[in-house]
């Protein structure tokens, strides 16, 4: 005689039966919002490459007027104020160009280099960004002989987000001094200033905003544009190195620049 089945069993008959439907439909529910969510994201992404390549597009006409004046005034433009200035925004433009690009799309031009002239052209940039401002720059001798294969443009570009940090949180006159420190597998460019301390937040750095604006802490004597760490970050990454940055209150901050040790080069 087959066993009676009571109100429960029958109860939990039924669940077992519509539990793979009710699963199924709870999936399907899921990779809905899933798609709803990717599709968002790919919009949001799309307008704000198109509103950088816009903005890029703004921003190279100006340069190449104050590039010209710059001209007008000098032999040699890229040593003059105007001409580093107008240099620096070119190159903010094509960091925008960069950023709006398609990740497939952005390369490296890899090449032999020497850090020196690297590290002069970025604490050149940045010294003119600061003006009327003043900041002692202390380069390690060991570093400008070294021998790397990497972008000599990208790497200065993270090189120069690293000096723009270190100069608008430290004062007037302070010093920052650019070292280099050597791993089993990385070798690192340290930037270390004694300014505020003030973390990275969200590891982007803003243009330097008026006195008025500008949090408790944050030093007078800075000027100029930066799309900030960000992008150093990517530039530093896409040469399988990083950036990380320490800092504490009334001490200042450490940042470092790394690369892997096998991009260093036997000297000539």
């Amino acid at each position: 005689m087959p066993p009676m089945w009571t109100e429960a069993s029958l109860g939990a008959l039924a669940v077992i039966v519509a539990a793979p439907t009710v699963v199924a439909a709870w999936a399907g529910g899921e990779l809905r919002r899933c798609r709803r969510l990717l599709a968002t994201t790919q919009q949001v992404a799309a307008t704000r490459a198109r509103s950088l390549s816009l903005a890029s597009q703004e921003l190279r006409g100006p340069s190449l007027m104050l590039m010209a004046q710059a001209s007008a005034a000098a032999d040699r433009p890229g040593e003059n104020a105007l001409g580093q200035m107008a240099l620096h925004l070119l190159r903010l433009s094509d960091d925008m160009a960069h950023l709006a690009s398609e990740p497939s799309r952005r390369t490296l031009h890899e090449a032999p280099m020497l850090l020196g002239p690297v590290i002069d052209a970025a604490v050149t940039l940045v010294a003119v960004q600061l003006r009327p401002g003043l900041r002692h720059w202390k380069i390690d001798p060991d570093l400008r002989p070294m021998r790397v294969r990497a972008d000599s443009r990208a790497l200065e570009g993270a090189l120069a987000a690293l000096l723009r940090r270190a100069a608008q949180h430290s004062l007037d006159g302070d010093v920052v001094a650019v070292r280099l420190e050597l791993g089993l597998e990385n070798v690192a460019i340290v930037v270390e200033d004694e300014g505020d301390g003030l973390p990275a937040q969200d590891f982007v750095t803003a243009a330097a905003s008026p006195a008025e604006d500008r949090p408790i802490g944050i030093a007078n004597g800075t000027r100029g544009l930066d799309v900030g760490l960000t992008l150093a970050r990517s530039l530093a990454v896409a040469h399988g190195g990083d950036i990380r940055i320490e800092s504490a209150p009334g001490i200042g901050a450490r940042a470092w620049l790394t690369l892997p040790r096998a991009r260093m080069l036997q000297p000539d």
